[in-house]
């Protein structure tokens, strides 16, 4: 049976990966001010990020049609769709319907949509998952309840220098961006069980707070054996220091290093590091 992995953008698939002929991407598209920005392989970060910095306006981003998704599900017998969570992104609805479409036209092509409940990083986790579990020959089924209870699973935690961008879009309560900006402190935030914004903890500094991060992955010894990705914001050394981190103080089986996409870049902006495992 030939199979398909689609992902949306916002999933931050190192090339190697990309490359793999099981992957699909599905771009989201990106506004800021007049300029819009295709989240695929035209995709220019610095453009984007010095569009942000000189735009009054909150950046806006756009889900994939259903059109783009049906057409990214043709051509294999099992179809497996990862999207960001559906509490932070129309895509998974999107993909939900053109698998709706799919089965009506083609009832013989197995499809199942994943909400990540995560982003970027987690994503990319999902991603993984799933390569190695359908790449191993296991059935459809399977496959799906097993990265369902991965996903149920999995943990993501970010810091980013602002998270003005995510109180612009509404992805963080207005109290917390008031408090963060009138104390200058920085927060560490994970993801609910349900994939929404939750903060975890704060800190005068990013470098506080990225050690907090790491110290939390530590004391949870639910992560020894687990892989941890880290996706960067064009700060690839810091996140090579918290990579250094985490193989110090904790017991990941591996730790891979990733660069944000653009749809991460909106949120995670200049600076932000976005942690799953």
């Amino acid at each position: 049976m030939s199979f398909k992995i689609v992902v949306d953008s916002c999933c931050d698939l190192p090339p190697a990966m990309l490359k793999d002929p099981h992957f699909v991407k599905v771009p989201l598209t990106i506004r800021v001010g007049e300029s819009t920005f295709v989240d695929d392989d035209t995709f220019d970060q610095g453009d984007l990020l010095w569009s942000m910095r000189h735009s009054e306006a909150a950046p806006s981003t756009a889900c994939p049609s259903p059109q783009a998704y049906l057409d990214a599900y043709q051509g294999a017998d099992d179809v497996y769709v990862v999207t960001l969570s559906a509490l932070l992104s129309g895509s998974h609805n999107s993909a939900e319907q053109a698998r709706c479409l799919m089965e009506e036209d083609e009832p013989q092509v197995n499809i199942h949509v994943f909400n990540s409940c995560s982003a970027s990083a987690g994503e990319v986790l999902v991603a993984r998952k799933v390569l190695e579990l359908a790449g191993s020959g296991l059935p459809f089924k399977k496959v799906a309840r097993e990265v369902e209870q991965f996903i149920y699973r999995m943990q993501t935690m970010f810091v980013l220098e602002s998270l003005e961008n995510l109180r612009k879009n509404g992805r963080l309560t207005r109290l917390q961006a008031v408090v963060t900006s009138a104390l200058k402190i920085k927060l560490l935030c994970g993801a609910t069980p349900e994939g929404e914004i939750c903060k975890l903890s704060q800190a005068l500094t990013v470098k506080q707070a990225l050690k907090k991060m790491v110290d939390r992955m530590a004391e949870d010894p639910a992560h020894q054996g687990r892989d941890l990705v880290l996706a960067h914001c064009n700060c690839l050394e810091r996140a090579f220091q918290v990579k250094a981190m985490a193989e110090e103080q904790c017991r990941f089986a591996s730790v891979q290093v990733v660069e944000a996409g653009g749809i991460t870049t909106v949120y995670a902006d200049d600076g932000g590091i976005v942690a799953a495992y």
